[in-house]
């Protein structure tokens, strides 16, 4: 029996060499496992958000092109109601519309805050002259130093019945349209952009102009 106990000890020594062996063998493949599995997912991550920055995108140029459509769709229905006579007849040719120097935020009340958006539009024919076209006024007030989703402070719409009552003739001939901004504007410190959409209901032409106001 003494002869044959250093074998047992040898195989019971091969046999934990074995199992330990096989074990860092099984710790091997579950590790490369696991970062081959976090690999796979790191890059499912990148494709989701790649696949969500486009969608937003995409909804983006959507609205933008209902939004033309929709417009392009009035102006056909403002043309297809003119009369014959007005249609036929060049009255004028509007070739664009200038946003003046008076427009500005104004404290109408004197407290210190301004409240009060004024907007002087002036519409040109082809000859550089100011004349009283009719049409509808889009108006936006904007903060082109916010992030994207705040920058639109304010939007408005003239209508043609509303804007041939304010054509203002002292001194300056133009529309003028005044906005309350009381509630959009906490403090005017820093310059600000007006944008303007004229539709011509005579000819149906878009036109668009935008001016910086800055603090008097």
């Amino acid at each position: 029996m003494k002869t044959k106990s250093p074998v047992v000890r040898y195989h019971i020594l091969d046999v934990s060499f074995f199992c330990l062996l096989f074990s860092a063998f099984c710790l091997l493949l579950f590790t490369a496992g696991c970062e081959e599995a976090g690999g796979k997912k790191r890059a499912l991550n990148e494709q989701a958000y790649l696949l969500k920055q486009e969608k937003t995108q995409l909804a983006r140029q959507v609205e933008q092109l209902e939004a033309d459509n929709e417009q392009l769709q009035k102006q056909l229905q403002v043309l297809a109601g003119l009369p014959e006579q007005a249609k036929s007849e060049n009255l004028y040719e509007l070739q664009k519309i200038k946003i003046t120097r008076y427009t500005n935020l104004y404290d109408k009340d004197k407290d210190g805050k301004a409240e009060s958006l004024a907007v002087y539009i002036q519409p040109m024919d082809t000859n550089g002259d100011i004349v009283k076209a009719a049409g509808a006024v889009d108006v936006q007030l904007w903060d082109l130093n916010k992030t994207e989703g705040n920058a639109l402070l304010g939007q408005w719409r003239v209508e043609p019945d509303e804007l041939r009552k304010l054509w203002f003739a002292f001194l300056v001939i133009n529309y003028r349209l005044t906005f309350d901004v009381a509630d959009k504007v906490d403090k005017f410190d820093e310059p600000l952009t007006v944008k303007v959409t004229f539709i011509d209901y005579l000819s149906g032409k878009v036109l668009k102009d935008q001016r910086v106001i800055k603090p008097r």
